[in-house]
C-alpha cells in the first residue's frame, strides 16, 4: 500500500509542480517522477532486496543528488537546498549499509524510502509558494511571500 500511496502522491505534486510551479518546480519534479521509474526497475529481486547495498538504487540516488544539487545551484529560493540536504541523507543509508553489512534490511529499507515524502512534501509547499508569489506579483500588490 505505502509504494502505490506514494506514487499517486508523487504524481500529483508532481502535476503541480509542472502546472503551478517555476523552472526550479518542474525540474525538482521531473527528477523525482523519473527517479522514482529508474528506481522501481533498480531493486534486487525481492528475495535478495536490502540484504547487500543496493548498487543500481543508490546510483539512481547519486544521480538525483545531483539533479537537486544542479537546481539548488542556480536557484535564488531555499527549499531546493533542503531538498538536497534530505537526499543526501538517503545517500547515508547507502554508506551505512556498505560499512556494516550486519545492518537490518528493514532498517536499511526505511533509510531509503523515508526522506523521499519529506522530499515530495517541501516540492509542494515550494510550489504553493511560487504560485502565490506570481500571483501577487501579476495582481500588483508586490508582495512577493
Amino acid at each position: 500500500m505505502a509504494p502505490l500511496f506514494f506514487r499517486i502522491l508523487l504524481a500529483l505534486v508532481a502535476l503541480y509542480a509542472f502546472v503551478r510551479g517555476s523552472r526550479d518546480e518542474r525540474d525538482v519534479g521531473a527528477i523525482c517522477v523519473v527517479g522514482a521509474l529508474i528506481t522501481h526497475f533498480a531493486w534486487s529481486p525481492l528475495h535478495d532486496r536490502f540484504t547487500n547495498v543496493e548498487i543500481g538504487v543508490m546510483a539512481v540516488d547519486v544521480g538525483v543528488l545531483a539533479g537537486f544539487l544542479w537546481v539548488a545551484l542556480r536557484s535564488d529560493r531555499f527549499w531546493p537546498l533542503w531538498v538536497a540536504g534530505l537526499q543526501l541523507t538517503t545517500i547515508f543509508g547507502h554508506v551505512m549499509k556498505a560499512l556494516d553489512s550486519a545492518l537490518f534490511g528493514r532498517a536499511y529499507g526505511a533509510a531509503l524510502m523515508f526522506w523521499s515524502y519529506p522530499i515530495v512534501l517541501i516540492l509542494a509547499i515550494g510550489t504553493w509558494r511560487q504560485h502565490r508569489r506570481s500571483r501577487n506579483l501579476a495582481e500588483g500588490t508586490g508582495l512577493a511571500a
